[in-house]
């Protein structure tokens, strides 16, 4: 395996040659060797749609020269399309409120778009995480604004399952309509009532919370 060096404040550190994250990144992922656990890939997608918007006014502002803006653009895009996943290895469990998911994400976009224009990766004078890539961006705005992407995505298919869910109970109440039991009140027996119903009753709280997540998605 061969090798680039990055430096930074604190000095240099080796890099794979073929990474696409920086030294940031790096020392981001030896400090925070807490679970092994990956971001989750959708925030990451998320993140990527969010570089990519950014990028995108950027450049219609005049606040990146038009080769750097569309090569940023080119590669964020490839980050929202799940592109490079290999490269996010930041701790899913970190300090900072997400600042180093970000700088791993803006090194990974920042390295792909030197590689668009013909660069060798970690030549940050041709495009610079956080001076291109992060442009006009803070954590605190970023990885609030994933965060609800990468939400309203995953309530999706939360949304789907629930309605499946609320379809199999509904079909379980029409099964065991007539089927008698005893109604439970505070672990004591009471009325009686149908298998049916109870059915009927878990159904109805699958219902009002697919109500609830709706909202909450709206």
């Amino acid at each position: 395996m061969t090798f680039r060096r990055e430096a930074d404040f604190l000095g240099c550190r080796e890099i794979p040659s073929d990474a696409y994250y920086g030294i940031h990144t790096l020392r981001a992922a030896e400090n925070f060797a807490v679970t092994g656990l990956r971001v989750h890939p959708e925030l990451i997608r998320a993140l990527g749609c969010v570089k990519q918007a950014a990028a995108e006014t950027n450049l219609s502002l005049g606040l990146l020269e038009p080769k750097i803006g569309n090569a940023i653009i080119q590669a964020a895009s490839e980050v929202a399309s799940g592109a490079f996943s290999d490269q996010f290895i930041v701790d899913a469990l970190q300090g900072g409120a997400g600042t180093s998911t970000n700088m791993n994400v803006n090194e990974v976009i920042a390295n792909r778009a030197i590689e668009l224009l013909g660069g060798k990766k970690g030549d940050y004078r041709l495009v610079h995480p956080l001076d291109h890539v992060n442009l006009s961006q803070s954590t605190n705005d970023v990885y609030p604004t994933a965060l609800r992407i990468a939400a309203i995505k995953l309530l999706t298919g939360l949304s789907e399952a629930c309605a499946h869910l609320q379809g199999a109970l509904q079909a379980k109440e029409a099964e065991f309509a007539g089927i008698l039991k005893l109604g439970r009140t505070e672990m004591q027996d009471a009325v009686p009532i149908t298998l049916g119903q109870e059915f009927s009753a878990w159904a109805d709280a699958v219902a009002r919370d697919r109500w609830r997540l709706y909202k909450v998605e709206e």
